[in-house]
């Protein structure tokens, strides 16, 4: 019979409150905003006037932990789901300030009506209203008394029944009596465990990931400075998308402001780069995988609780160690240098736009490998050229999109055992041999994803190469990229609708071309064959009609540019499926040129 690895207890409201308030439940969302709006607020309120349930919240108790002088500390409850009921119930009930999401602290006020007994979010118009009492955290106060409030709400309400508003007060009063379910998990269970009790418990659904869990153990720790490491890695990914951000961190976060780590990060307030936006979940992998060498965020947790990986025990010095560690990562990626020279190499594979870097976790890794290859002290050109290579490797191979801490894991501790440089190079040349361009890439760009990984990489080949934009004299695809352009169907849309084919045929990447809006509209629908045979009138003295080539050589070279065969300027129009594969296989050929280059 399996062992049970929780416990459900039923405890009052007003014992959950105490217990946030002594700190015996942590929540480690109250560094973070409060995402409710107050209208959910309000509605929780109601419900539990109404008596009905509001769902169990999940604890996981802290592992014991041995300390330095031997003896044992039992842990706090990590308040792991019902973070925001909490801390909804200590806004209105207690009067608490909260953060909302632009770190202000404000106060949420629920007013109540004892007459219609009905809850509101307070306002203008109600505060004049003496029907109202404005704010139920009066009704809550310690030093409140029922009769004193029915008193008070009878002299500004005469025609009120006193003896309604008396047992309606009492009413309300009593809802902190009400019980919650508290499931707490087993403090010996791994992370796959309770993340699969809360997915099964919480109706919802909802997702928790292993980097929730790490942020949460960061939160709730302010013995190593966990609180301000926390605040560190959330206000970075804010100012990486929002950098005038900064004047509310100075304004609202007066602790925080005057820590190290707002420092490492002001520069922010002078970028406006977005190809690379890091959550907190990529700065967890990034400084942990690179400073720890290890890729799994369950170990991060474990080693933040003091986990000892051989004994099985739990010791204080490891968690004061991992929580150093930890800091030390976050600060390298934070690093202006660090963070700067990973977008720049990026941008020199032809990644220009944020647009073209598709699974997140690619990025990561290439900034692992650029922080460890400055640790280790990698000369700066040879360094670039591997990132390069290993970042466009991983994403024509799909090597982080499946189990990206997998993958994580085993990359990294091949490179503590085997030397960064030699493992990189050797994974590189077996997962990319000449058969990859000539058989595979073809067969993988039969897609009708705009999005793949091969037609992100194609596009980023030709901003590299220099190539120009489809038809045009002057404007290149790095010009297109960075402003404005249109997706050009070679065989146009409704050419081949006409002809009865689907979305997914006339959408094939190998049937898309960059090229500038006016020459798109230009085209429109015409059938290849006329437009083609248009644009080589032009280049022959005859009407410029499409762009501003006007050369049979710099046509051909454009078309070259663009894995176009030139029998299209002879009026051979092939087959739409010929066609395709012809064109497949010259693409896949420019992606190892410009592979070749990096």
């Amino acid at each position: 019979m399996a062992t049970q690895r929780y416990s459900v207890t039923p405890h009052p409201i007003e014992t959950l409150l105490t217990w946030v308030k002594s700190g015996e439940i942590a929540i480690p969302e109250i560094q973070r905003p409060f995402v409710w709006d107050a209208t959910k607020v309000r509605n929780l309120l109601d419900s539990l006037y109404q008596g009905y349930p509001v769902g169990y919240l999940i604890a996981w108790r802290n592992p014991t932990v041995r300390l330095k002088d031997g003896t044992c500390s039992s842990g706090k409850r990590i308040l792991i789901d019902g973070q925001q009921r909490v801390t909804a119930l200590m806004a209105s009930l207690l009067g608490r300030e909260v953060l909302t999401k632009d770190y202000e602290t404000v106060r949420i006020r629920i007013a109540f009506h004892p007459q219609e007994e009905r809850f509101e979010v307070a306002n203008p118009a109600i505060r004049k209203d003496v029907a109202w009492i404005e704010d139920v955290s009066e009704v809550f106060s310690p030093d409140a008394s029922v009769t004193e409030l029915t008193d008070d709400y009878a002299d500004r309400n005469p025609n009120a029944d006193r003896r309604h508003i008396s047992r309606v007060l009492e009413r309300l009063r009593k809802i902190i009596n009400n019980h919650v379910g508290v499931i707490e998990l087993a403090d010996d269970l791994d992370i796959e465990t309770v993340t699969e009790i809360f997915i099964r418990v919480n109706s919802a659904g909802t997702e928790l990931s292993q980097a929730d869990f790490a942020m949460s153990k960061i939160a709730v720790n302010e013995t190593y400075g966990g609180n301000l490491l926390r605040k560190a890695i959330d206000y970075f990914c804010h100012l990486a998308v929002a950098p005038d951000f900064l004047s509310t961190i100075e304004k609202n976060d007066k602790a925080f402001t005057t820590s190290e780590f707002l420092p490492q990060m002001r520069w922010l307030k002078d970028t406006n780069d977005d190809i690379y936006d890091p959550t907190y979940t990529d700065m967890l992998r990034v400084a942990f995988t690179s400073e720890f060498g290890r890729g799994r965020l369950q170990d991060l947790v474990a080693l933040l609780s003091g986990r000892n990986f051989e004994t099985k025990q739990f010791e204080e010095a490891i968690a004061e160690e991992s929580f150093g560690r930890l800091k030390k990562g976050i600060s390298a990626f934070m690093n202006r240098t660090h963070f700067e020279r990973i977008t720049m190499i990026l941008r020199s594979a032809g990644f220009v736009s944020s647009a073209l870097i598709g699974g997140r976790n690619a990025v990561n890794f290439a900034y692992i490998l650029y922080l460890r290859g400055r640790a280790e002290g990698v000369p700066p050109a040879d360094l670039e050229r591997l990132v390069r290579r290993w970042y466009a490797m991983s994403v024509l191979r799909g090597r982080y999109t499946g189990s990206p801490e997998t993958s994580f894991d085993f990359d990294i501790r091949q490179i503590e055992i085997r030397g960064l440089m030699n493992y990189t190079e050797s994974v590189i040349e077996n997962e990319l041999p000449d058969s990859f361009w000539t058989g595979m890439l073809p067969q993988l760009m039969d897609t009708s994803s705009a999005q793949s990984p091969y037609f992100l990489c194609y596009q980023a080949a030709q901003a590299k190469l220099g190539d120009k934009g489809f038809l045009s004299r002057d404007i290149t695809v790095l010009d297109l990229l960075l402003n404005r352009s249109d997706m050009h169907h070679v065989y146009p849309k409704n050419y081949l609708k006409s002809k009865g084919l689907s979305r997914g045929r006339y959408n094939q990447i190998a049937n898309f071309v960059l090229a500038q809006s006016e020459i798109n509209i230009a085209i429109g629908d015409k059938p290849p064959n006329v437009y083609f045979s248009e644009i080589a009138a032009q280049c022959n003295g005859g009407a410029k009609k499409y762009g501003g080539i006007d050369n049979q050589g710099d046509l051909r070279d454009n078309l070259r540019m663009h894995c176009l065969p030139e029998s299209l300027l002879l009026g051979e129009v092939p087959e739409y499926d010929d066609f395709l594969e012809q064109r497949r296989n010259l693409m896949a050929l420019k992606i190892k040129e410009w592979y070749c280059k990096l």
